[in-house]
């Protein structure tokens, strides 16, 4: 295939709606017998909705859920750690607030998926202690809060390009409170990959760049002078994320010379061209692209298309298919051995819970007689699956953990 068709191709996989489609390609193969890993029983979709639907309800009887995004982390234990954050400061602007906020989601994104089963953050303020992603969350907060993430000592709510250039695996493991009695591992990896996103937002400066120089919230400039004024299409925000952030991924997450990020290979999804066997989840973009919808709504933006997106092709969404049913190992000895990202039994699992999760997100709109404008998919997901899969996962493994296990990788965003 010639160079400049390939790059057309590769570049086709950098969208929410390449997810969507190779996804149920996949749903499609297996429903049909062709995995060696799992089996698909839709007979079981109507009690999976039943059961969101009640997970929804008991935390939202009104039916009032907000997006699932990083936000939702900074309240555990119900406590708005962001508002409170926000009070103490006189913004000039909605933008202003909308810029250093944008700033905040991205070091989320930065951060997360580094904790494991056996580490916690303590946070002095409240003597409460989180694990996994709400400390992980609160953690960067309270760094945030404290100017880590900022070159400026008279603007330390800011995140910029040179401070995340500069920030040392000790700064990092210091603001995580990381000790010999509360570890994580691949500090080191995470550090490098947040320095080489700071390196890299040169490369991206219509993004990023501000009269100061660069910042994840110069986004917000950018979108005020490019963004549709009839609202911003969720799926376009996430192909504008994925340019920087699958940049700063290594360099085998690539076809030719495009970086594909979260794209892995899998025998039998086949396409017809140079992109046969692969298989993309973009699922770190995608929850920054949810975490952002607050963000650029305080700045006086409208999103539309929110279901657009896909399903985060996250654990938990994953863990609520297995434990209802609708998917059943081929062999129950997988559930107990850690597997890696590029494994046949991963790609499966993730596409798998994209495309099912879509059908789950039907269902209980017509359960709770609700439209996509009323009740999009990030309420779906916040609300429901991603709680029903935890609460799942609480009830039937003493330690919580997913019903599959796939390692961390601190190379992975």
């Amino acid at each position: 295939m010639a160079s400049g068709n390939l790059t057309l191709a590769a570049r086709r996989l950098l969208s929410a709606s390449a997810v969507r489609d190779r996804a149920n390609r996949m749903l499609n193969n297996i429903v049909a017998g062709m995995s060696q890993h799992f089996a698909v029983d839709l007979v079981r979709l109507d009690s999976v909705c039943d059961y969101v639907v009640r997970v929804i309800r008991s935390s939202y009887a009104d039916l009032s859920v907000p997006p699932h995004a990083c936000w939702r982390h900074f309240e555990a234990g119900e406590i708005d750690r962001w508002g409170m954050l926000v009070a103490l400061r006189q913004w000039p602007s909605p933008q202003a607030l909308g810029a250093a906020a944008v700033d905040l989601a991205f070091i989320s994104v930065l951060m997360r998926g580094l904790a494991g089963p056996g580490w916690a953050y303590a946070e002095a303020a409240t003597g409460e202690t989180f694990a996994r992603s709400d400390g992980e969350a609160i953690a960067g907060l309270l760094m945030f809060a404290g100017g880590a993430f900022s070159s400026s000592p008279y603007d330390p709510l800011r995140v910029d390009a040179r401070a995340l250039a500069g920030l040392t695996p000790a700064e990092l493991a210091d603001g995580l409170q990381v000790s010999r009695s509360n570890q994580i591992t691949g500090l080191e990896q995470r550090a490098a990959l947040i320095n080489r996103f700071g390196q890299m937002m040169s490369e991206f400066p219509a993004l990023f760049a501000v009269d100061d120089g660069l910042r994840p919230g110069g986004l917000i400039a950018y979108l005020a002078q490019a963004a549709d004024p009839d609202g911003i299409e969720a799926p376009w925000l996430l192909e504008l994320l994925l340019g920087p952030l699958t940049a700063v991924m290594p360099g085998q997450f690539a076809l030719g010379e495009v970086a594909l990020g979260d794209c892995w290979p899998h025998p039998r999804l086949i396409v017809g061209d140079a992109t046969d066997g692969l298989v993309p989840f973009h699922q770190t973009a995608q929850w920054l692209a949810y975490s952002l919808i607050e963000p650029l709504v305080w700045a006086g933006f409208d999103l539309v298309d929110l279901d657009g997106l896909t399903a985060p092709a996250d654990p938990w969404n994953g863990s609520l298919l297995l434990d209802m049913g609708l998917l059943r190992l081929r062999d129950p000895a997988a559930a107990a051995v850690a597997h890696q990202y590029g494994d046949e039994i991963v790609v499966e699992w993730r596409a798998l819970t994209i495309a099912l999760v879509d059908r789950i997100a039907d269902g209980v709109r017509r359960r709770l007689g609700r439209q996509l404008d009323t009740f999009p998919l990030a309420c779906v997901l916040e609300g429901g699956t991603a709680a029903a899969g935890r609460r799942l996962a609480r009830d039937k493994r003493r330690d919580g953990r997913p019903a599959l296990i796939v390692a961390s990788d601190p190379t992975i965003l």
